[in-house]
């Protein structure tokens, strides 16, 4: 059922991709993981539209967990907190560098994404910071995602026959040289969180 569904957005063109964003944006406000999300993007739209369309997801359900964290839910939120002490350091952290460290958080996270989007409703850092911070930051993690998905559908269309074997090698190839630098980045991000105090 669900391949039906992602076949059918697909099909849709950027009328499915924005509706699929909105889906998975209002998913991540509810707990749904990120990751399945993206990685259905990928596999339903390719690598590109699909890392576009995760992304823009991403970001939305980012945002609006953060303006609920921040404007509706602050109590629940604050309790729900208290029980992770780098918090604290992140928030003392937060004052002084602002998307910075939301960028370096995203790139290596000390707390899940979800976690994440919640989380930083309760600091000082602004709107517009956190969401600089959060999208250069999901970057890695989103073209991973996307790009397993779209592995999945090209390995689906080389069974078939539609896509060569060298060509499947190749994104296969381009898939681990990703996943290297998502990991350096995560490297050079928690040295650079160390030294902030975080």
């Amino acid at each position: 059922m669900l391949e039906a569904f992602l076949s059918e957005l697909a099909g849709w063109g950027v009328g499915g991709m924005a509706l699929f964003a909105a889906l998975s944006g209002l998913a991540v406000v509810f707990f749904f993981p990120g990751s399945v999300a993206m990685t259905a993007s990928g596999a339903a739209f390719g690598l590109t539209r699909g890392f576009i369309t995760a992304q823009v997801g991403a970001m939305l359900g980012a945002g609006l967990a953060f303006l609920v964290s921040r404007y509706l839910a602050r109590r629940r939120v604050e309790r729900w907190v208290s029980s992770k002490p780098a918090f604290a350091a992140v928030d003392v952290a937060i004052g002084n560098e602002g998307w910075k460290i939301v960028l370096l958080t995203r790139c290596c996270p000390l707390f899940p994404y979800i976690f994440q989007n919640y989380a930083f409703g309760l600091t000082r850092v602004s709107f517009s910071h956190y969401a600089l911070g959060s999208f250069l930051g999901l970057v890695p993690t989103t073209l991973i995602f996307s790009y397993l998905g779209s592995m999945g559908r090209s390995g689906a269309a080389a069974a078939t026959g539609n896509v060569s074997t060298a060509g499947l090698v190749l994104r296969g190839v381009g898939l681990l040289a990703t996943i290297a630098v998502a990991v350096y980045i995560a490297r050079l991000s928690r040295r650079a969180l160390a030294k902030v105090g975080v």
